[in-house]
């Protein structure tokens, strides 16, 4: 997945009125965006074409599936044919959950992020401690997309250790305190929502971001 400017937009507003006013001031800018559940039940997974027929986006749907395979498989297939790009999965369930989130993403010829630690305070409770393993596990089974934390710029060096030249992408720059410019030390792509739609000219907000990580 190539991203323009290493720069994703986490879309996590409540109604398409409002998502597609914030995706018409950045469309020059940015050229993917991640939706999550907030979105996606407020609007339905049509909101998912709605968005890339008008402004051309790739879409990277952030549900961290993480149910046993069966439903991970119908997560996944009900998302993909919806139109988006990549989904996100956690890594924790273990093998045979992710492996059926992978065979979908493999069946649609789509992309699948593997989850390996998360971006608040509380994924140091026990996410953290295993976040290393999945990063491992993901590796063995042949992923080459992943999310790693942009507030913990050592974990993430760790994780980037683990894939090697796998394509990671980072949440955390911006609210929540991580710098988007050495995150890129480790990471290909930003993941960065309230910073910029909560702004009161998101437009400026996103050129001012990009113009930071020169």
């Amino acid at each position: 997945m190539k991203i323009k400017n290493s720069l994703i937009l986490a879309l996590d507003v409540m109604s398409e009125s409002e998502a597609i006013e914030i995706c018409d001031s950045i469309k020059d800018h940015i050229d993917t965006i991640k939706i999550g559940y907030p979105l996606a039940l407020a609007e339905g997974l049509e909101i998912i074409n709605k968005l890339k027929d008008e402004f051309g986006f790739q879409v990277i749907c952030d549900f961290k599936v993480a149910d046993i395979d069966a439903t991970n498989s119908k997560i996944c297939d009900e998302t993909f044919k919806a139109g988006a790009d990549a989904i996100i999965c956690h890594g924790f369930v273990g093998t045979d959950s992710v492996q059926a989130c992978l065979d979908m993403a493999n069946k649609h010829e789509k992309e699948l992020f593997l989850l390996t630690e998360m971006s608040h305070p509380g994924a140091k409770m026990f996410l953290q401690k295993n976040a290393d393993a999945i990063a491992q596990m993901g590796v063995d089974m042949g992923i080459t997309n992943y999310v790693a934390p942009a507030t913990r710029l050592d974990r993430l060096s760790d994780i980037r250790n683990i894939v090697g030249d796998a394509y990671i992408i980072s949440p955390g720059v911006g609210k929540q305190g991580g710098d988007g410019k050495k995150t890129l030390e480790y990471s290909n792509a930003i993941i960065v929502g309230r910073s910029i739609y909560e702004a009161e000219n998101p437009k400026i907000a996103c050129e001012n971001l990009i113009k930071s990580l020169e």
